[in-house]
């Protein structure tokens, strides 16, 4: 693993770090923020997905995180949203390729070699944090923005009792409802729709899997609410299903990281209270 930044920030460090990933094939960057705390300590982990066309630096750089993540001791962890580079498949639309994901292993060609993103999240990744920073992995959260806020929802629904708290910011709520997930999941999984299940979080829950609690936020002023999030299918399927789920519609806030760090430092006091 190669340090690529290391800052001074509130008393912990902010790094940026690659290696070389077995699953993807390629070079991954990602960025921890550990924040101050006594030698030995193990520290809870809370994980955040980045949406399309994202890397590492958009939430680590706008995210205004750490002041919340120093008083409450918590390590934020963010990685990249695809694997990179020039011999890596790409497509020329935003919502396709290299930035877009979706946080699903590919089956599909010419796709299935590098985009193992799930994979790549769920066990790889998580190995190198818990060898190389002082983290719990007992105490993990995980939220996420849009596409990423579709992964944190999938993955934990997927992975019953691994984290103790999850929320999301604007997430895409049924990939298979709506122009961005029908594209991706045919395009990574093939055209069974039975498959793409296994990433539509409402999918989940209608079969059956379960959250202890969620916290989600949602600006009304989000150009993509109608088409794309359908914020509403989710909050249907947790009634349903009995979750407990506190889904916010925050009035006149858009897509953007003006959204997200005006309820950063909440959802990470949201975390905190479950990881500890």
């Amino acid at each position: 693993m190669e340090t690529l930044a290391a800052n001074r920030s509130f008393g912990g460090v902010q790094g940026v770090y690659s290696y070389a990933s077995a699953e993807t094939g390629t070079g991954m960057t990602f960025s921890v923020y550990v924040p101050p705390h006594d030698d030995g300590a193990k520290l809870p982990v809370l994980w955040y997905l980045s949406g399309l066309t994202c890397t590492h630096a958009n939430v680590t750089e706008k995210g205004n995180f750490r002041a919340a993540c120093a008083e409450h001791g918590i390590i934020f962890v963010a990685p990249d949203t695809s694997p990179r580079g020039d011999n890596v498949p790409d497509d020329e639309a935003y919502d396709f390729g290299q930035g877009a994901g979706f946080y699903v292993d590919a089956t599909q060609q010419p796709w299935a070699a590098n985009f193992r993103m799930r994979s790549y999240i769920e066990s790889e990744l998580p190995a190198l944090i818990a060898e190389h920073f002082p983290a719990d992995m007992a105490r993990q959260g995980i939220t996420g923005h849009s596409m990423g806020g579709h992964g944190a929802l999938t993955i934990a629904l997927r992975n019953a009792g691994r984290f103790r708290s999850v929320s999301a910011f604007a997430p895409i709520v049924s990939p298979m409802s709506c122009p961005w997930g029908e594209k991706a999941l045919s395009g990574y999984l093939g055209p069974d729709r039975d498959i793409w299940r296994a990433h539509d979080a409402v999918a989940l829950i209608d079969d059956g899997a379960r959250l202890d609690h969620l916290l989600v936020d949602q600006g009304t002023a989000d150009n993509f609410l109608t088409e794309q999030l359908k914020t509403g299918l989710l909050a249907l399927a947790c009634r349903k299903a009995g979750i407990p789920a506190t889904i916010r519609m925050q009035q006149g806030y858009d897509h953007s990281y003006y959204f997200i760090e005006t309820f950063m430092a909440e959802h990470i006091g949201w975390h905190a209270a479950r990881l500890k």
